[in-house]
């Protein structure tokens, strides 16, 4: 037992510098000393085969053999089967063709419009005469470069040609504004949750057998209600207040929010703080065109005294808003797997939400009516305090405290 012990213990030290034709020949060297039966107790040892034992036993007796391990070979010049792309030149072709027809033009292609799964390119390349599994298919296809993908979410529309340059605003603004210790925050509203007995994407543990009971069928009938987190992430702190509301997003309920983060987190932290750097994306409740985002936060910075510094994402780049990934990823991360039954149930996981780079979350329940429509006409946009940057101002944009100045609708 020792000798075997001893004999597995210097293969396993040897073999990840052989090549195949050392590994047998040493194999080989091994069982002829144990003598008779020595073939039999290396291969159960080793895993290898008797064959490939006495092959490798022929070539000791042979030293003339022209195995060239000098070369890095493992086997006589055209020893082994020809590999399947060798024996038939045009099968790579044929293959590329059929799995990336857009490119190959060939937008006839029988897998045009169907699943490219190994089985069904073995098929079609049967059809054309190649007989391949689905095996070696996918061996050619690791082989040509490609690998399983799923499609990713990156065409959000059009590239606007001062995109770099108003990131590169952003930023600037950004650092001026921590430097000089005036709160940066970045806004956005989460996408809407249906709240009820419905399957959440993701797993977590669970006694084994019993998983979470919920709805077979995702049916917004069956939904109480339908969340919706607007969040305010506080770049400089790494924090993040979200208010969750149960009726439309509005600007009128975005800029709420602002002012609910401003009241109970901000002033606290920032005592000193006489502006206010929003980032937003370019759409929707707080997009670069609506009126009534424009008009609740003059009022939001005649409240406050805050001189309020709004820039929007150019078009097409919501992905780069640093509250995706820095906040609504993270909460999205630590309730996967958690049926969303109640609105406290969705106010609870997104206020334990925290990352190891310290991220701290609170979140409140917010069951305001919000209307839908609302209009805000010239004349009130013409009592805004709002100057526009040089600099694209349909993006990047000042309101200032209008102090004692009455709002147009308390005339």
């Amino acid at each position: 037992m020792d000798t075997e012990a001893t004999l597995v213990e210097r293969y396993n030290a040897m073999a990840p510098g052989l090549n195949e034709a050392q590994c047998r020949r040493w194999a080989a060297a091994e069982a002829r000393a144990l003598g008779r039966g020595g073939i039999t107790v290396v291969a159960r040892l080793l895993g290898m085969s008797s064959r490939r034992i006495r092959a490798g036993i022929a070539e000791l007796d042979d030293p003339a053999d022209d195995v060239l391990v000098s070369e890095g070979r493992a086997r006589r010049k055209g020893a082994g089967r020809p590999t399947t792309s060798a024996a038939h030149p045009q099968l790579v072709a044929a293959l590329q063709r059929l799995v990336d027809p857009a490119t190959r033009g060939d937008p006839m292609s029988p897998l045009r419009w169907t699943s490219k799964s190994t089985t069904k390119l073995a098929e079609a390349l049967g059809d054309e005469g190649f007989s391949v599994s689905h095996d070696t298919v996918g061996r050619l296809l690791r082989a040509m470069g490609y690998s399983l993908q799923a499609p990713r979410k990156t065409i959000e529309g059009g590239d606007h040609p001062d995109r770099d340059a108003q990131f590169q605003h952003i930023a600037d603004e950004t650092l001026r504004m921590q430097l000089a210790g005036q709160p940066v925050i970045s806004v956005d509203c989460k996408k809407k949750e249906l709240v009820g007995e419905f399957k959440n994407g993701g797993r977590e543990w669970q006694p084994k057998g019993q998983p979470e009971p919920v709805n077979v069928y995702d049916f917004i009938d069956d939904a109480l209600f339908k969340a919706i987190p607007y969040g305010v992430y506080d770049v400089t702190r790494n924090e993040g207040w979200v208010a969750v509301g149960i009726d439309h997003d509005t600007a009128e309920f975005a800029v709420h929010t602002i002012g609910q983060w401003w009241q109970r987190m901000g002033r606290t932290r920032y005592r000193a703080a006489t502006q206010l750097f929003i980032t937003a994306d370019g759409g929707g409740s707080n997009g670069s065109r609506n009126r009534l985002w424009k008009r609740d936060l003059q009022r939001l910075a005649d409240s406050t005294g805050l001189e309020i510094h709004v820039s929007h994402l150019p078009p097409g780049t919501s992905k780069w808003n640093k509250i995706e990934h820095r906040l609504f990823g993270q909460i999205t991360t630590n309730w996967r797997g958690k049926p969303l039954r109640t609105l406290e149930t969705v106010v609870a996981l997104i206020a334990n939400t925290t990352t190891q780079t310290g991220l701290k979350v609170k979140a409140v329940a917010n069951q305001m009516p919000y209307a839908t429509g609302r209009k805000i006409t010239d004349k009130e946009m013409r009592a805004l305090a709002i100057s526009r940057d040089g600099f694209h101002g349909e993006w990047n944009y000042v309101i200032k405290p209008r102090g004692d100045r009455p709002s147009e609708t308390e005339r």
